[in-house]
């Protein structure tokens, strides 16, 4: 089940709330890009124009703006050059150029060690949906039904552009221009910025009948979907009650900065916060943004608040919501001792956007021999802790010179256990040698691989050890082949290609050694147990539907009716039914007694779920074929935490089943170990995934889903049959056997024969 988004599906929406919402420009194409670009560049050759509003600080006559402060990024001084290059097509009263008079502020920087990234005093990083909606009200949003006082943090890069912000502002209430231009350091002036603003200043200067006495003038801003409130107080100015987004282009007066400065801490993303502030301020606003932000960069700012909003109906569409970085210098080939943190290093390379491979004795020949020809063609990035290679080090720096190496700690308790052999074949390679005390840093291992370290910590992970590869059994009694179907194109997802069939393998001793507790239960479902099951009441993107606990209900046979019913219910058309459990799991054996819906454009999913990062285990009946079976596994990389949501189609596979899902109840199963995932119908095998087939194998705790709800995407389920509806799935029963969630990632080892599933055995080639 896509908790973000199903298949293909109209974008434009949510990029105009996300653009509006979240200080974000609609990206554009490749070609696109370029040509705004050259725009941009263009009209540096066009005359110049001028704004008078910008006086001389020596002309005690004029009132106006002094100084301009850019926002810039150390690591990003192209953005510097592109903005005084801007700037320098506007005159001042005096006929100089405005470069003349910026000064760049090194904004803070989120992509740096959180041991240097602390919090701050400014900034308090937790608000609440209820903020949002202040700013932007929803009028289709019942309250109510919603936890508007649920905390949401803020990520690094939201904190780290407040902390810029404020910092300007101190910087500012100690200086003695009367009036500042603030500018974040990728917008673009309009031709009609000097005169718009000329004219605003004078009717500001006529009404106040001195220097304008306001505390902050937005020229660069976007207003709510449904309009500001605002009072108009002249021609070219207004001031908002509240409703404007961006923070991205404002002039500041001293005044301003220091009453800013006595409202502080800032409670959520500073372009939010500021809207809770207008009412203590003299806030006003150009007619119109003639300061706009360019479409040709792309912003790594990271959204907190874009999952609540998906839940609650606000952005009803979905987007790849694709993962843009890619690894640059590749292949990497990482050694060093046992429990060194040689996993944590291969998360680390996964979260720059490596396809890594790491913690086998072996790896498949066909990988093996590609390997030692020197071929570009490989399946993986980056290969980190790979006992058989670290015998072939020197073979590898000949077939690879322009390679990147890795060393973690004693090199001498590693699989070759002779030191001096391997650092000699390492001599004269790229080679970063880290030790236990560094080898937990973003900033070494970005500075080695020229990379910008992501929004997310350095993962911290139990070293999973040496896992056996072996070959997979050449009879592979499944129910019917599988057939793939397109999905996200994404690094942790592993190219098709003949032959293969990912890595099989058996859990390592490490693995194996993890002392860890189960639960086991069997649910009838005759009765709610409301200790053990949510009834979910929100939405995502891909859903035309918002669920209900209303629409779960007893069924006549025994178990629940889920159904979908067509109705108004303020965000969406049609109110739909899930439970989940409250709990969450971390491998284990799933299995629900269940009967699908045959109604075209309805989906029945028995699932595995999380986010944060986002990985999730599929079974999916489409109304419109309930004689197949969708499976699929969701795959991000990170920690528990890491905003990695990326990819909206995942990695599906749909098989024929041998009779109508929708005409009687049948036992679906999902097994979920460390290194392999297998789907049961009726007991029987119906797919089974080694890691990187072609996806790593999710390793963070889910929660466990039923539901039935209307798709947007008529190729996933067809077109939404309106005649049909009401429509119900049934779910009778639900099985779980499986460890808590309260473990080390990557602790247990395989899933063992539970006495709840007697006529089930866990198959020999899969035990440890």
């Amino acid at each position: 089940m896509q908790e973000t988004g199903d298949y293909p599906i109209k974008r434009d929406s949510i990029r105009k709330i996300v653009n509006r919402q979240m200080n974000l420009s609609k990206p554009l194409r490749s070609a696109a890009r370029l040509v705004h670009t050259i725009f941009l560049q263009c009209r540096a050759r066009l005359p110049r124009q001028r704004c008078r509003t910008f006086s001389d600080a020596s002309d005690s006559q004029q009132s106006g703006i002094g100084p301009i402060f850019i926002i810039n990024l150390d690591r990003q001084t192209d953005r510097w050059t592109d903005m005084r290059r801007e700037l320098a097509c506007i005159l001042d009263a005096s006929g100089g150029p405005l470069s003349e008079r910026a000064a760049r502020y090194s904004a803070c920087d989120a992509q740096v060690d959180p041991a240097e990234f602390p919090d701050s005093a400014d900034v308090d990083p937790f608000y609440t949906l209820g903020d949002q909606l202040f700013v932007e009200p929803e009028p289709r949003v019942v309250p109510a039904e919603f936890d508007l006082e649920r905390p949401i943090r803020m990520s690094q890069a939201e904190v780290a552009v407040a902390r810029s912000h404020v910092g300007i502002w101190k910087e500012i209430a100690q200086s003695s221009a009367p009036y500042t231009l603030v500018l974040e350091d990728d917008v673009w002036f309009e031709r009609s910025f000097g005169r718009t603003l000329e004219k605003a200043w004078s009717e500001m200067e006529n009404a106040d009948r001195a220097s304008p006495k306001f505390d902050i003038l937005y020229v660069s801003y976007g207003e709510v979907r449904h309009g500001t409130p605002k009072e108009l107080l002249s021609t070219n100015v207004f001031r908002p009650e509240r409703g404007l987004w961006y923070l991205s282009g404002y002039v500041l007066s001293k005044k301003g900065a220091l009453a800013l400065l006595d409202l502080l801490p800032c409670r959520g993303p500073i372009d939010l916060w500021i809207n809770h502030k207008f009412g203590e301020l003299d806030v006003r606003a150009l007619r119109r943004s003639v300061v706009n932000q360019r479409r040709d960069l792309h912003s790594t700012n990271s959204y907190s608040v874009l999952p609540t909003l998906n839940r609650i109906g606000m952005l009803d569409t979905g987007s790849t919501a694709l993962f843009h970085r890619r690894a640059t210098h590749r292949p990497v080939f990482a050694f060093g001792a046992q429990g060194s943190g040689l996993s944590s290093l291969a998360m680390g390379l996964s979260m720059l956007g490596y396809r890594c491979c790491s913690d086998f004795e072996n790896i498949p020949e066909c990988e093996f021999e590609r390997l030692l020809e020197g071929r570009t063609d490989l399946v993986f990035d980056a290969y980190v802790n790979i006992g058989s290679l670290s015998s072939q080090i020197r073979l590898l720096t000949q077939r690879y010179p322009n390679a990147k190496y890795i060393v973690i700690d004693n090199v001498a308790k590693s699989a070759d256990g002779n030191e001096g052999a391997m650092l000699g074949a390492l001599e004269g390679a790229d080679v970063l040698h880290l030790h236990r005390e560094n080898a937990n840093s973003w900033r070494v291992l970005c500075e080695h691989l020229k990379l910008s370290p992501p929004d997310a910590r350095y993962p911290s992970i139990r070293d999973i050890g040496l896992r056996r590869h072996y070959r997979l059994p050449l009879v592979r009694e499944t129910i019917s082949p599988a057939r793939r179907l397109r999905h996200d194109p994404s690094p942790w997802i592993a190219t098709p290609r003949a032959g293969w069939v990912g890595i099989c393998a058996r859990a390592s001793k490490e693995q194996e050694s993890s002392v860890s507790s189960r639960v086991c239960f069997e649910d009838d479902l005759d009765e709610i147990q409301t200790a053990r099951w949510l009834l979910r009441n929100d939405t995502f993107p891909g859903n035309l539907g918002l669920f209900r606990p209303a629409n779960v209900t007893p069924a006549v046979s025994g178990g629940l009716a889920l159904s979908v019913v067509e109705e108004s219910v303020g965000v969406r058309k049609f109110s739909a039914a899930a439970i989940s459990s409250r709990g969450s799991f971390l491998f284990g054996r799933f299995e629900a007694t269940l009967q699908a819906t045959n109604v075209p454009g309805l989906v029945t999913g028995f699932f595995l779920h999380r986010d944060s990062p986002r990985q999730e285990i599929d079974f999916e009946i489409l109304g419109n074929q309930p004689d197949h079976l969708l499976v699929n596994v969701f795959y991000n990389p990170g920690t528990e935490g890491a905003k990695f949501d990326y990819g909206y189609r995942g990695t599906p596979a749909i098989i024929k089943l041998k009779f109508d899902a929708s005409k009687a109840l049948h036992r679906f199963a999902i097994e979920w170990d460390s290194c392999e995932v297998r789907w049961f119908v009726d007991q029987k095998l119906a797919h089974r995934r080694a890691t990187w087939d072609p996806t790593p194998i999710p390793h963070l705790p889910m929660t466990l889903h039923v539901n039935t709800w209307p798709t947007r995407s008529r190729e996933l389920a067809g077109r939404l049959a309106l005649r049909s509806l009401p429509a119900s799935a049934i779910l009778r029963r639900v099985a779980v056997d499986a460890y808590n969630a309260d473990l080390p990632a990557h602790s247990p080892p395989a899933v063992r024969a539970s006495s709840l599933f007697p006529g089930h055995r866990v198959p020999v080639s899969v035990m440890a």
